[in-house]
């Protein structure tokens, strides 16, 4: 285990609205409001032909494959996350939302591209005094969280 401290700053509350890409829009926030550290909650609707990473397609081959859920309607979602910059100070969202759509729900990472359907509500807790980085992991290919 590695961890780091960290105090609480500012709070944000955010509407997204509809066409909205998820990751995209965090980030850019993140990099007009100068946050390099949050935590970030969402509730709210997702589009059809959103892209949600569902795991790897074998977990412990030498070679880590993503594999890839599209939504095929519109979904209720709810979800939690993190931003910490990368090695370049860049602010990278890590966040896996729930999609529920009748009696089928789906859970992944929004990296590959989730849209927003009318309304995505976000809150974004800054985090203050934490030095943590997102660094490239030559074994897995991930850009793991360094506290």
């Amino acid at each position: 285990m590695q961890y780091s401290q960290a105090g609480q700053g500012r709070v944000f509350v955010i509407r997204l609205e509809d066409g909205d890409i998820l990751h995209e829009s965090i980030e850019k926030f993140a990099r007009e409001k100068s946050i390099v550290t949050a935590a970030v909650t969402a509730v709210g609707g997702v589009d059809k032909g959103s892209r949600i990473i569902v795991g790897p397609d074998n977990g412990r081959a030498a070679k880590i494959v993503p594999m890839e859920y599209v939504l095929d309607d519109v979904y209720e979602v709810t979800g939690c996350g993190t931003i910490f910059p990368d090695e370049d100070g860049n602010p990278v969202l890590h966040m896996h939302l729930a999609c529920g759509r009748n009696e089928h729900t789906v859970t992944g990472c929004v990296r590959a591209g989730v849209k927003v359907w009318h309304v995505l509500e976000i809150i974004i807790t800054e985090l203050t005094g934490c030095s943590a980085r997102r660094c490239l992991d030559a074994v897995t290919g991930f850009r793991l969280l360094r506290p």
